[in-house]
């Protein structure tokens, strides 16, 4: 589900034509638009295998604007933020209000979570950003791991949004695949594999439900690709320290040769000490523990 100012239309019936469950593209005035990220990676199926499965973890601590950032970002440096960039992505015949043009004031979306399309004015309400991946998803998929950059990274990662129907959005709210499915069934196909990515990409889990919702829909398109993310490299795990107490500093190693071993000449020394060297108590002289061409034995010599 969207975050942070993702609202941008009130569903209209005036506004919203039914294509039918097979469209998940539009084409308007000859430009042909298919909403989402890209998919041309390995196979889905494989893709989905490599991922941990383990249980949701508690959403203790989740504060969407904290965790994940108060605000649309800039994802890709073009100074446009990423629910504009999603929009020029997702929409086709788009208007735009500024000259630069990265505030759109109306598109038309073929949605494809629902098989309608979209004539959108800006402040009309219809259209949502969606998070793929909904943002408590991911944090009970092991975002609380993540770093906060790593997590404003997933919040406004292209791979991860895609403009829908609002109230498809919403219906979805922070649910996984095992408990909604676009009502679009053509659609499923490609919108769990784009989960699949996401949760790849930034190191999330699946629960065993998720997981067996993921293969069924995989079932009826066997070829579905991924998209081709490269994962992030894992965070390097702080030391465990008990609580009320601070972690040691780290030893520095010595600068200075060890005091050497004060011996007594002539006297027998350990074989652990052969070839090393000590300092006679009383003659301040250097010896060392090795034996002789006619003593097999080790003295200090």
């Amino acid at each position: 589900m969207a975050n942070f100012g993702t609202l941008v239309g009130n569903d209209q019936a005036t506004d919203v034509t039914t294509l039918g469950t097979s469209n998940t593209s539009a084409s308007v005035d000859g430009a042909k638009v298919t909403p989402g990220a890209k998919l041309d990676g390995p196979p889905a199926v494989s893709v989905l295998n490599t991922l941990p499965v383990k249980g949701k973890a508690p959403a203790t601590g989740y504060d969407r604007n904290q965790m994940f950032g108060n605000g649309w970002k800039d994802f890709n440096g073009n100074k446009c933020d990423e629910r504009q960039d999603t929009l020029k992505r997702d929409l086709s015949s788009v208007k735009f209000k500024d000259a630069k043009k990265c505030q759109l004031a109306s598109g038309t979306l073929a949605d494809v979570y629902t098989g309608t399309t979209i004539k959108w004015k800006v402040n009309s309400g219809s259209v949502d950003i969606d998070h793929v991946v909904a943002l408590k998803n991911a944090w009970v998929s092991g975002g609380v791991q993540l770093s906060q950059d790593q997590r404003q990274g997933l919040a406004n990662d292209p791979l991860n949004l895609m403009a829908s129907q609002a109230s498809a959005n919403r219906s979805k709210g922070d649910a996984n695949a095992a408990e909604w499915l676009p009502a679009n069934k053509s659609f499923r196909c490609r919108y769990v594999a784009t989960q699949i990515s996401v949760k790849k990409k930034y190191m999330l889990s699946v629960t065993a439900s998720e997981k067996n919702a993921m293969e069924r829909v995989l079932s009826t398109c066997p070829k579905q690709q991924a998209a081709a993310a490269t994962p992030l490299k894992p965070l390097a795990k702080a030391p465990t320290v008990a609580p009320g107490t601070s972690a040691a500093p780290a030893k520095k190693p010595s600068t200075t040769a060890p005091n050497p071993k004060q011996v007594s000449p002539g006297a027998y020394c350990a074989q652990d000490d052969e070839g090393t060297r000590g300092l006679g108590k009383n003659t301040g002289k250097s010896y060392t523990c090795k034996s002789s061409d006619s003593d097999t034995r080790l003295r200090w010599r």
